[in-house]
C-alpha cells in the first residue's frame, strides 16, 4: 500500500482502538488412500478424476518426533507476519501426541490445527500466539488466521490470541487462561470462539467486541462495547449495556465446522451432527457425534486447477478439499448435490476473474461450505457467493446448509468489485462466522474503485446467522428479506470513505442502515448487534440510524448499539427513530436494550 494509504489506515484504526482501550521439515501428507479407492461406478471411466492424494507443499504436517518443528514454525511466521495482502497460504497440522516447548506464532493466512478427533488428542505444552508487534502493538488488522482442534498448556499460564476479524478459535482446549489483547494492551477488534473450553479466565481487555458460542469458560474479565455469548458455560450474566454482556443460555441451532483428522494413518474429514438448543462443547464426553468421510471421496484441489475441473469432480460425486493457495475461476463452482462438502485449508482463496460468481449452491440439503476466502476480481461480479438459486423454497430444517469461516473481501489485495457479496436464498441456512469486507485500506481502495453496494442479502426464510461481521459497503451492509430470520451477534462499520453526505443519501433518509429488515418481514429477531461510523473523509456526515426494521409485533431486537468513532460522523438514532444520538466528539455507544 502507498505511504499515504498506510498512514490513513493506521489513523482510522488508531481512533477506533483508542476508544476501546480507554474504556477498559516437516513431512508432507502422503496418500490417504490409493486413487483406486474411488467407487467402482467412477473408476470404470478412464477419465474419472481421482480422489485423495497428497495435500501439497503448503500443508505442513508434524508429529512429535519431527525434527526442527520450532524452526519451521518460525520460518512460516517470518514470511506471513506482516503479509496482509500476500499470496502466501499455509496450514500447519499436528498429528495426535504431545509436543513440548513450542510457540507457534501465527501470521496472515496461516491456520494451525490438530489431527485428532478430540482437541485433547493433540497437546502442545506451549503457546499458539497472535500478537501485534508488526503493527506497533495495534491488533485491529490481525485478520485471516485460525486455530482449531488443539489442547494448549500455556508456558506462563495464559495464551495470547490478539486478533481482529476472520480469525476463528474453534474446538480448542486451553488448560489455562486466554488473553485476547496484544502485548501492552493495545487496540483490538475481534473476534470469535466456538466449541472451545478455556479452563481459566478469558481477558478481552481492549477488545471492542467478541462472540463466543457453544463453549465453556472459567471466567470472563471485562467488556468494552459488545460481548455476546450463546450456549456458553461460565458466561457472565446478561447485563447489557452496563457491562455490555448479551448472554443467551443456548444456541438455537448449530452444527460445527467439518475438520480433517487422522484415523490411524488414514486422513478423513469429520462432519459434526446438528445440535438444537446447544450448550457447551461437542467433544467433552469423548468422541464427538457425527459422521466422517475418507479423503478418497474428496478431490484434493491444488492452485492452478480450473473451475471446469472442480465442477467435473463435483459431477462425479466427489467432495472438494481446497489446499492452500489462490484459485482463479472463469466460471462458478457449482454445487448441485445434497450433502456436498467444500472445505478449504490455510485460507484457500477463490478469485472470479471475469465477473462471474465464485460459488453457487443448488437448493439441496446439507451442503457444508467452510474455511475459504473469496476475493472479488477487477471485473464487477453481480454476486460472489450464492446459497440456493433465486426463489429457492425447499424445507431444509432437518439438514441445513452451513456456511462457516467463509470470508469475502472486495479490494485490498488489488482492485475488486461486486454488487452483492453473499446471497442466501435457501431456507434454514446457517451462516456461522463470516467476515464480509469491502476493504478500507490496501491496494485498489476508493469509494468507486472497489465499489460494492451490498454485503449480505438474505432472501430465504428461517435463516440463522451466528457471528455476522459485515463492513464498509457503499449502501446496505445487510439486507434481510426472509421471514423468521435470526442473528446472534453482528459487528459493522459503515464505509469510512464516503466523500460527502450526498454520496450516502438514501431517498429522504440520511445514509443506508447497516442492517435493514425489509418492510415485508413480519417475524425477525436479533441479539447483540453493533454498528460504528468513522466518516473520516467528511466528518460532518450524519447517518440517521444503524438499524432499520418494520414496526411489527414479531420483529424484535435485543441489545443494540451505535458508536461514532471520535466524532467522525454521527448517528441520529439507533434503530428506526428510536435511541439517542451519538454524543458529539466522544466515542461513547448509544444503546437500545429492547426494540420495540
Amino acid at each position: 500500500m502507498t505511504p499515504s494509504r498506510r498512514h490513513s489506515s493506521i489513523g482510522r484504526r488508531a481512533v477506533l482502538g483508542a476508544a476501546a482501550a480507554a474504556a477498559s521439515a516437516p513431512a508432507l501428507v502422503g496418500l490417504s488412500a490409493p486413487a483406486s479407492a474411488a467407487p467402482a461406478s467412477r473408476s470404470r471411466s478412464p477419465r474419472a478424476l481421482p480422489g485423495g492424494g497428497d495435500l501439497g507443499p503448503n500443508v505442513i504436517v508434524f508429529d512429535p518426533s519431527t525434527p526442527g518443528i520450532q524452526a519451521k514454525l518460525d520460518e512460516v511466521f517470518k514470511k506471513q507476519e506482516s503479509a496482509q495482502f500476500s499470496t502466501g497460504r499455509y496450514a500447519l497440522l499436528f498429528k495426535p501426541g504431545t509436543y513440548q516447548g513450542l510457540n507457534a506464532q501465527l501470521g496472515f493466512y496461516t491456520s494451525i490445527a490438530g489431527l485428532g478427533l478430540s482437541p485433547d488428542d493433540t497437546t502442545i505444552n506451549g503457546d499458539v500466539t497472535v500478537d501485534a508487534g508488526w503493527f506497533n502493538g495495534n491488533a485491529t488488522q490481525n485478520f485471516w488466521r485460525s486455530a482449531e482442534n488443539l489442547a494448549l498448556v500455556p508456558v506462563n499460564g495464559t495464551n495470547r490470541w490478539a486478533v481482529a476479524q476472520a480469525a476463528p478459535f474453534r474446538r480448542m482446549h486451553v488448560r489455562g487462561g486466554l488473553n485476547l489483547s496484544p502485548d501492552g494492551y493495545g487496540w483490538a477488534s475481534g473476534g470469535y470462539i466456538a466449541d472451545s473450553r478455556i479452563d481459566g479466565q478469558v481477558g478481552p481487555y481492549s477488545q471492542q467486541q467478541w462472540y463466543t458460542r457453544d463453549s465453556a469458560v472459567g471466567g470472563w474479565l471485562n467488556a468494552v462495547w459488545n460481548m455476546v455469548f450463546s450456549g456458553v458455560e461460565g458466561a457472565p450474566a446478561q447485563s447489557f449495556p452496563n457491562p455490555p454482556y448479551t448472554t443467551i443460555d443456548t444456541t438455537p441451532i448449530s452444527r460445527e465446522k467439518p475438520f480433517l483428522y487422522l484415523n490411524g494413518t488414514e486422513y478423513r474429514v469429520f462432519l459434526p451432527e446438528k445440535r438444537t438448543n446447544a450448550r457447551g462443547v461437542t467433544w467433552g464426553n469423548g468422541t464427538p457425534r457425527g459422521t466422517s468421510l475418507p479423503l478418497s471421496q474428496f478431490y484434493v484441489a491444488k492452485p492452478g486447477v480450473t473451475a471446469a475441473t472442480l465442477n467435473e469432480a463435483l459431477t462425479q460425486g466427489l467432495q472438494l478439499l481446497l489446499t492452500p493457495g489462490i484459485y482463479h475461476l472463469d466460471q462458478p463452482i457449482q454445487v448441485n448435490r445434497a450433502n456436498t462438502v467444500v472445505l478449504g485449508l490455510g485460507y484457500a482463496t477463490l478469485i472470479p476473474d471475469n465477473g462471474v460468481t465464485a460459488l453457487k449452491v443448488a437448493d439441496v440439503d446439507g451442503v457444508r461450505l467452510a474455511g475459504f476466502l473469496i476475493d472479488a476480481g477487477p471485473v464487477n461480479s453481480a454476486t460472489l457467493l450464492e446459497v440456493g438459486p433465486q426463489g429457492a423454497s425447499a424445507d431444509h430444517s432437518a439438514n441445513p446448509t452451513t456456511v462457516q469461516d467463509v470470508f469475502i473481501r472486495i479490494g485490498g489485495a488489488g482492485p475488486g468489485k461486486a454488487t452483492t457479496s453473499m446471497v442466501i436464498n435457501s431456507r434454514h441456512t446457517i451462516v456461522d462466522h463470516t467476515w464480509v469486507w469491502r476493504a478500507d485500506h490496501g491496494d485498489g481502495v476508493g469509494w468507486e474503485t472497489n465499489r460494492a453496494d451490498y454485503g449480505v442479502r438474505v432472501n430465504g426464510d428461517d435463516v440463522l446467522a451466528t457471528g455476522l461481521f459485515v463492513e464498509h459497503f457503499n449502501k446496505y451492509d445487510v439486507q434481510w428479506f426472509g421471514q423468521r430470520g435470526r442473528t446472534i451477534f453482528f459487528q459493522n462499520e459503515k464505509a469510512y470513505d464516503a466523500p460527502n453526505q450526498a454520496a450516502i443519501q438514501n431517498g429522504s433518509l440520511k445514509g443506508y442502515a447497516a442492517y435493514k429488515v425489509a418492510d415485508s418481514v413480519t417475524t425477525h429477531e436479533g441479539w447483540g448487534l453493533g454498528s460504528y461510523c468513522y466518516y473520516n473523509v467528511d466528518p460532518s456526515i450524519v447517518q440517521h440510524h444503524g438499524f432499520a426494521a418494520p414496526n411489527a409485533p414479531g420483529v424484535k431486537f435485543h441489545n443494540l448499539l451505535v458508536v461514532s468513532l471520535g466524532g467522525n460522523g454521527q448517528y441520529e438514532r439507533v434503530i428506526n427513530d428510536t435511541g439517542s444520538p451519538t454524543s458529539g466528539t466522544s466515542t461513547v455507544p448509544s444503546t437500545v436494550v429492547s426494540y420495540p
